[in-house]
């Protein structure tokens, strides 16, 4: 009984291939169309791409197109092309903006750049795409049932990139030890982490470094430069204590502050003299 179902198996698979390929290699248009669609609907999808890919130019503006589009990118989606979904989910909705399928269109090209995005320590090209497309469609359809998907996915993609600019500080202010001018780039790091990521779970964080930063480019400093460097360092040590008066870091930034205050007092005393 085994060996009579693995047979008809066997036959309906060759079967299926030779129609296919027959479809492909010699089909009008027409049976290529209706070949496309079976393997879509078979979740081949991607002999249904390659069947798509013959009969575009012969379906371009014509009714059959918008359907045969949707196919193409989700077709692409499954397949895991992602860059290649977004961009025909995007050209999907541009060309049939009345479409019954422009809101999941919509949410899937967002969701494509999405699933394109590598980790926040590579090139966020996709990640701001993503960010842009999840925020066209929390604007654009503030009723659908997609929204809290949607919302939850820009707070992960958003908080890549603070991630992203949180290690670039760090790390401007690690190889200041041996690179001092990184001390001035990792103090405009973290202040625009701070003001482009307003909220951040990363401030506390941020702000505690900046205050290293700035503290150590100060005590580093030659004299002539060292007194201005001081205010600005006890004023990242203010704006902590401020947003964080029983910050995780008091211990240690109270001694960088009374540091400062005895180099600025130092400073005082041989200035009157």
């Amino acid at each position: 009984m085994k060996r009579i179902i693995y047979v008809v198996f066997t036959f309906l698979v060759l079967t299926s291939c030779g129609e296919y390929q027959k479809a492909l290699n010699r089909g009008t248009t027409e049976e290529q169309y209706k070949m496309g669609v079976k393997m879509y609907e078979a979740e081949k999808y991607s002999k249904a791409l390659r069947l798509f890919e013959k009969i575009i130019p012969a379906y371009r503006g014509k009714p059959q197109m918008e359907r045969i589009q949707y196919m193409v990118a989700n077709s692409n989606f499954n397949e895991r092309t992602y860059g290649i979904a977004a961009y025909h989910f995007k050209r999907f909705s541009d060309n049939y903006p009345k479409s019954s399928k422009k809101e999941e269109a919509d949410f899937l090209s967002a969701l494509s750049y999405y699933k394109a995005a590598p980790t926040y320590t590579k090139d966020p090209t996709n990640i701001n795409k993503a960010l842009d497309a999840f925020q066209g469609f929390i604007d654009e359809y503030p009723d659908s049932s997609r929204l809290e998907e949607a919302n939850k996915y820009y707070k992960e993609l958003r908080y890549m990139l603070e991630t992203k600019a949180f290690e670039i500080a760090k790390n401007y202010y690690k190889t200041a030890v041996t690179d001092p001018r990184n001390y001035r780039a990792a103090i405009v790091a973290f202040d625009n982490l701070i003001s482009d990521y307003l909220g951040t779970s990363y401030k506390e964080e941020a702000l505690f470094y900046r205050l290293k930063a700035a503290h150590d480019f100060a005590v580093k400093s030659t004299f002539r430069r060292k007194q201005e460097r001081i205010k600005d360092a006890i004023k990242a040590y203010n704006k902590l204590k401020r947003n964080f008066p029983n910050s995780k870091y008091s211990k240690e930034s109270e001694q960088m502050l009374i540091t400062l205050e005895q180099q600025q007092e130092e400073i005082q005393q041989l200035v009157k003299s």
